[in-house]
């Protein structure tokens, strides 16, 4: 670590990557500002009235205002009195055109809401067009909130790739393999093909879209076929993003099945060995914690869809005191019901307070770290994203501190759990673009999308008065 004195002030800060002193007047492509400047970094947490230069899609420093207006000019600024800035937000499990679902059936349990609802409405209603539209929905409200990067697992991720070319954000596209029929498949081989194709077709193709198979969850994903999952994913150093240990119908199933956990099941098949990306794991003993520790796999923790869906209370502290990288998602917007992840921040901190009796047991700070810098670390990008610092990815937003239901502030980190949320993001930025600027989605038609959402909507009701009737 460099540290560069100016003026009795540190001018800016270079970490692992080596360098970087610039002579007065470098030029940058963007400079955003900040009251405040959360790094989520550790070295250097925060940082008061500061900001952060943009050249290409990298930070090439930060620092205070006065230095960094000294030694830098830029093509465009983005003023900020009155704001914080920190890294995007990253949602590490969803599906993202299942925002056409919300709210389609609440109040159910896990196995009676998939099998009654959800995959008889997805075997009529998901086409390729239907996930255009969902994608686009659910990434309009993503940059709206603030979330910069989501991992997601749905049907035809060539148009959600696509959406996610178009809009700016970053995502982990994982292609969903079954054993059962599902959109556009009979049954595993198919769907497995498929996965396996667009894997090899968008590797390294895009620099914010990262391919992945997905196969769904260890109760309807066969051994053998979970094992050709991993096999093919070594082959091609590709990412797995998985359902696992989500609920006591799953562990139950495993228990009678094959004598074991589900973590301790898919690990005996060889998906420990792989960069695996585990939504859920609530359902966990201790040994199933230690496991996932000494193998790096990234646990999501998706409170409001578990709290929402009977599924259990995720064992969060005891996985970040045993050292796993722990994140946060949201999951589909059928189960949640939106893609808000500052519901998500706030709702972690409060449920293991609760849930364990302990005030003190799931911190502002480290709340804000699972859907930054930790979240980061779970989906396997913790070299790129989810800190500010000289050599990451330029994702970042800016929130209005200023209203005055908000003041007082004075703690930054606590003020983001506990009081702001989506509606005070002002400014999304992803690999240096900018998405969203005074609340104004610049990437998306929001009026094109609105007509196509009624449109798949009106037929997704008149199928839900069909279904009652026949009941």
């Amino acid at each position: 670590m460099i540290k560069i004195v100016t003026g009795g002030f540190f001018a800016l800060w270079v970490f692992w990557s080596g360098v970087v002193a610039a002579s007065a007047g470098s030029s940058a492509d963007l400079i955003v500002y900040a009251d405040y400047v959360l790094t989520m970094n550790p070295e250097q947490p925060e940082l008061r009235d500061a900001a952060v230069v943009v050249r290409g899609d990298r930070i090439v420093a930060l620092g205070p205002r006065a230095d960094i207006d000294r030694q830098y000019n830029a093509a465009r600024t983005i003023p900020g009195d009155g704001r914080v800035l920190l890294p995007g937000l990253i949602n590490g499990h969803t599906h993202t055109a299942m925002t056409l679902f919300r709210g389609m059936v609440d109040d159910l349990d896990l196995m009676t809401w998939l099998n009654h609802y959800v995959f008889p409405m997805e075997a009529r209603f998901v086409t390729p067009e239907f996930v255009r539209t969902g994608t686009e929905l659910a990434c309009w409200e993503m940059i709206r909130g603030g979330t910069t990067t989501f991992v997601d697992m749905y049907f035809y991720p060539d148009e959600i790739a696509g959406v996610v070319d178009r809009c700016g954000l970053r995502a982990v596209v994982a292609s969903p393999h079954i054993d059962y029929p599902s959109p556009g498949f009979a049954g595993w081989e198919d769907s497995f093909a498929a996965a396996t194709d667009f894997v090899s077709r968008w590797q390294d193709r895009h620099p914010r879209i990262t391919p992945a198979f997905a196969p769904h969850a260890p109760y309807t994903v066969a051994p053998a076929h979970l094992q050709a999952t991993v096999e093919k994913a070594l082959a091609m150093d590709a990412v797995i993003s998985m359902h696992l240990a989500e609920a006591p119908a799953e562990s139950a199933y495993i228990e009678e099945n094959f004598a074991t956990t589900p973590v301790r099941h898919v690990a005996g098949l060889g998906l420990y060995d792989t960069r695996l990306i585990a939504a859920h794991m609530v359902q966990l003993d201790a040994e199933d914690i230690a496991l996932t520790a000494a193998a790096r796999v990234g646990a999501v923790h998706n409170p409001t869809s578990n709290m929402k869906l009977g599924a259990g209370v995720s064992p969060v502290p005891a996985m970040l005191a045993a050292g796993v990288n722990v994140g946060l998602g949201t999951d589909g917007a059928a189960s949640n019901n939106d893609l808000d992840m500052w519901d998500e921040i706030r709702m972690a901190a409060l449920l293991h307070k609760m849930a364990s009796g302990d005030p003190t047991a799931l911190p502002a700070g480290q709340a804000l770290a699972m859907a930054t810098r930790l979240g980061a670390a779970a989906i396997h990008m913790g070299d790129r994203i989810g800190r500010l610092q000289v050599g990451m990815q330029a994702d970042m937003i800016q929130l209005d501190v200023t209203r005055t239901h908000q003041l007082p502030l004075y703690d930054v980190s606590s003020h983001l759990v506990y009081v702001l949320g989506s509606e005070n993001v002002q400014t999304t930025i992803v690999a240096g673009q900018v998405l969203m600027q005074d609340r104004e989605v610049l990437t998306l038609d929001e009026s094109a999308l609105r007509a196509s959402v009624h449109k798949a909507s009106n037929a997704i009701r008149r199928a839900l008065d069909e279904q009652q009737e026949n009941e």
